[in-house]
């Protein structure tokens, strides 16, 4: 690099002194002689300066950042190239690195949320934005004189596969022949192991500075680099309350969301991680118990396995595991761990240590079922999270009908196991299951896993199942929602007859009448009246049926849906969040938001949502390659971002697979004409009109279709519709 001295006059940057020096480049104090102003001008180091590909991605993104104005991000006014010497021109922040505030005894608690918040709510915008810090660590947040934290440095640092790990400094900052700049002490184990990273890697890298924070130490630690390395792929730190009792177990319990290896059981966002230390700051919390305490009488059920022959019940198996956590739910003194949470350990690697801390609960309850005939076989086990041992174990030899008894008698052998004391009222309410009928119960389970696949002859056939149900159990509530949920599917997406509406209102108002407290009831009751136009009771359906179950992903979900055809796209994409965080694992919610905000003009925020959609329906795809819905989805997103071939290839093989589903050929109507390829487009829109597809609204106002608005086929479509 040029030698660069005080007094130099580098374009209309007059250099005044140095203000420090890193992996990435090194930083002078200037004066901006154009606008007689100090600035701070950061000369890139030459392994950055000199890609191409580097110099371009930090352009785009210093582009991004300097229109995002965030309070808490140190500002980028240009970046600057004169011969050899490229640098960044950023905002002058006069005050001290947050590493330099950190006492050996860590901060004060209410000093760590005013600076955590603000520091949560700037990665929060940035990712947003699409923007990945890749390289946080105190020394790259600066505190103001008036104590406001500034994130700098966004994106500079570069993720490349490791090569040799040498620690450069006081800062290990890692200089490597094929690697990146990056401090180790701070680096998430996906980025440590060079993979690609998202903003999941800066989630962990926060977590270890929050712990640092509260404690003064970081919670990985190692005598070189190797060690170090080591530790943050292997150890568990240590919970800051038990050795700092004046910290509460609410921080415990973020820092170990923050600090989770696996990057999908990590808070999902920064914005969801600000709301965690919002919502200690509102609790005003005070010196607590360390957290083992609140552990006591908490479980998870995890999904039973399934041990028949054919292994082909995995639907009644999860039926039984649901269940039981449903009873578990009535009992007060229990702390539960949520379906979609307990279950996304299915088929995992990890013993029953690393997924009760996961979780955070004492106990987990594992089991299996075999079912052959009419004779059932259900083995469970209530295991202690901490040592691994058997609280309790029984094997259930019994005839299928008697399903309903083995879960009762598990979910009250639970309660004794770990001691807790029911009400009369709870002692009531665990012996009563929705049916008692096996029959009823294994139709209705079927028509549940059929609904999910959201196409037409899976959702024919889960009508059939619920119907079926109904017959043998009219008195069955779920079975009735069930009905409303499809018949609701049936005049959205095939055809709009009047009777598919009152087929709706009815099953649902029915499943109402049976079970007022039914969340799933509830939610049914929303979409019926959603679908029937009457806005105002949807959303009080919606309302309670979330007040009833918080964490029912189908109340929000839908909710959703009904927002946006409503046009309250920001409610809509709260509550799309709000679902994707119920059900990480699902796609669909931020696909869906991608389109909604680019429809509020971010397209940085909305390619955020389309990457993050896309990564989990891959992962739906990897198990399960004939999930049409995953695919064309999928390929939605994968167009939106630019990989049209890849996007085009996606819709093909979906179309291939299910040529005349009607939900199917409008979406990739959408993609052709995303793809710019406009005859295939009308072509595939015909044939989804001619398939029962009779939504005109969609043509109207899907902004995916706006190529097309001016085509005189499009206009015939929509005169035909």
């Amino acid at each position: 690099m040029t030698i660069i001295r005080s007094g130099d006059k580098v374009l209309h940057y007059r250099l005044l002194e140095p203000l420090g020096e890193g992996g990435s480049g090194v930083v002078w104090r200037a004066l901006d002689t154009r606008l007689n102003r100090d600035v701070a001008v950061k000369f890139l180091a030459e392994r950055v300066a000199g890609s191409p590909e580097g110099l371009n991605r930090i352009e785009q993104e210093a582009r991004v950042l300097a229109a995002l104005n965030h309070p808490n991000i140190v500002a980028v006014y240009a970046v600057e190239e004169v011969g050899s010497l490229r640098f960044l021109v950023m905002e002058l922040v006069h005050g001290k690195t947050l590493a330099d505030l950190i006492p050996d005894t860590g901060l004060a608690m209410d000093t760590i949320l005013e600076l955590a918040i603000p520091m949560a709510d700037a990665l929060a915008a940035a990712h947003a934005r699409g923007v990945v810090h890749r390289d946080l660590k105190p020394r790259n947040i600066l505190v103001t004189e008036d104590g406001r934290p500034k994130i700098l440095d966004f994106g500079i640092a570069e993720v490349r596969p490791p090569a040799i790990l040498r620690p450069d400094g006081d800062t290990k900052t890692l200089n490597v022949l094929t690697f990146v700049q990056g401090s180790l002490p701070y680096m998430s184990p996906e980025q440590a192991r060079g993979r690609p990273v998202d903003q999941r890697s800066d989630i962990f890298s926060f977590g270890i500075i929050l712990y640092e924070m509260a404690t003064g130490n970081r919670p990985f630690s190692g005598e070189t680099s190797t060690e170090l390395l080591a530790s943050i792929l292997k150890d568990d730190p240590s919970r800051p309350s038990l050795t700092h009792p004046e910290l509460p177990g609410e921080l415990d319990l973020v820092l170990e969301r923050c600090l989770e290896k696996e990057p999908t059981l990590r808070l999902a966002s920064a914005a969801e991680l600000r709301g965690e230390l919002e919502a200690m700051r509102d609790l005003k919390l005070v010196s607590r118990e360390p957290l083992v305490r609140e552990l006591d009488a908490s479980v998870a059920v995890l999904p039973f396995v399934d041990m028949s022959q054919d292994k082909d019940q995995e639907y009644f198996c999860d039926g039984v595991a649901a269940e039981i956590i449903s009873a578990l739910t009535r009992v007060a003194g229990i702390r539960l761990a949520s379906r979609t949470s307990s279950f996304r350990f299915r088929s995992t690697s990890f013993d029953s240590r690393e997924i009760g801390r996961r979780l955070r609960v004492r106990t987990l309850l594992e089991g299996s079922v075999r079912k052959s005939g009419d004779r059932l076989r259900v083995t469970a086990e209530l295991v202690d999270s901490g040592t691994g041992y058997a609280l309790w174990s029984e094997v259930y030899e019994r005839e299928v009908k008697d399903v309903f008894v083995i879960q009762e008698e598990i979910a009250r052998s639970i309660t004794q196991a770990l001691q807790v004391s029911l009400s009369s009222s709870e002692h009531e309410s665990l012996g009563r299951p929705s049916t008692t009928d096996i029959r009823a119960y294994d139709h209705y389970l079927r028509g549940r896993k059929y609904y999910y696949q959201y196409r037409r002859r899976g959702v024919e056939f889960a009508l059939d199942m619920f119907k079926q149900a109904i017959a043998i159990d009219p008195s069955y509530a779920p079975a009735w929602a069930g009905v409303a949920d499809c018949c609701c599917f049936f005049y959205l997406y095939v055809s709009r007859l009047p009777a598919y509406i009152q087929q709706a209102e009815a099953a649902s108002g029915r499943a109402l009448e049976i079970n007022p407290d039914l969340a799933e009831a509830q939610a049914s009751w929303g979409i019926a009246m959603s679908t029937a136009g009457r806005a105002q009771e949807a959303v009080a359906a919606f309302e309670k049926a979330v007040r009833l179950d918080p964490g029912l992903f189908e109340a929000r979900y839908f909710y959703a849906r009904h927002a946006f055809a409503q046009g309250e796209l920001e409610k809509a994409a709260r509550l799309y969040a709000e679902a994707e965080s119920i059900r990480p694992e699902d796609y669909q919610a931020p696909l869906l938001a991608a389109q909604i905000y680019l429809d509020l003009g971010r397209p940085e925020e909305a390619a955020a949502c389309s990457r993050r959609g896309l990564r989990k329906a891959e992962d739906v795809l990897r198990l399960h390659p004939d999930d049409t819905r995953a695919r064309y989805m999928g390929a939605n997103a994968l167009v939106a971002l630019g990989e049209r071939e890849r996007g085009l290839e996606w819709a093909r093989a979906a179309l291939a697979q299910e040529p005349d589903e009607p939900m199917l050929l409008y979406n990739v109507g959408c993609i052709y004409s995303l793809a710019g390829d406009v005859e295939a487009a009308i072509e595939t829109l015909e044939r989804a009109v001619k398939r029962g597809l009779t939504q005109r609204g969609w043509f109207e106002h899907d902004s995916n279709l706006d190529p097309l608005r001016h085509h005189p086929r499009f206009q015939a479509l929509l005169d035909r519709l």
